[in-house]
């Protein structure tokens, strides 16, 4: 299964209401994707290793992304970057089994460049990590203009890069497992 992370813990966002959306694309596709919403994440972000605790509630989600046949993250821009909660729910994840060999792709929404910033920085982070990134990313530019009150899209050419990226990354992630470079593949080969 895949999961779709909504990267930020804001209530009401512009990116969980995408994300919704990007669901169904994904659905219609014949695929059931999760998402995973950091607003409900974030009351057990305090919890875990950090704060030598263990990871309880957390620790599901954390089984999700470990298990996931990839990974469609959707950012906002927050100033200049990602939201602090994103950052420290990654800096949670499990080390090497969530990165290594995992399939992720993106998704930027924000006013001017669209998420374009915080995209290159988690890029960065999952890239450091080994993660395979797929290359075709989506920036959403004046997203709260551009989204309905649902989060769809209002013009039919981000409705059509949206489902393009959508059965791209379907393809990706088949091809990686198809020659067992999927992380589920690689990481039961090592042991």
């Amino acid at each position: 299964m895949k999961y779709i992370i909504a990267g930020t813990d804001r209530p009401g966002s512009n990116t969980l209401k995408l994300a919704n959306y990007i669901q169904g694309i994904y659905k219609s596709q014949g695929e059931t994707v999760e998402i995973i919403d950091l607003v409900e994440v974030k009351e057990h972000l305090h919890t875990g290793p950090h704060y030598g605790k263990e990871h309880s509630g957390l620790q599901p989600y954390l089984d999700k992304l470990v298990a996931s046949e990839g990974l469609i993250v959707i950012c906002p821009e927050y100033n200049g970057s990602m939201p602090g909660a994103l950052k420290y729910f990654i800096d949670h994840m499990k080390f090497p089994e969530t990165f290594e060999y995992r399939p992720v792709c993106f998704i930027g929404l924000g006013w001017m460049f669209g998420g374009l910033r915080p995209v290159e920085h988690l890029q960065q982070v999952f890239g450091y990590r080994n993660a395979f990134i797929y290359p075709e990313r989506i920036f959403i530019t004046n997203a709260p203009k551009v989204l309905n009150e649902q989060g769809e899209p209002q013009e039919e050419g981000l409705k059509k890069l949206l489902v393009k990226q959508a059965t791209g990354f379907r393809n990706f992630v088949s091809a990686l497992s198809a020659f067992n470079l999927d992380a589920n593949s690689v990481i039961a080969s090592k042991k």
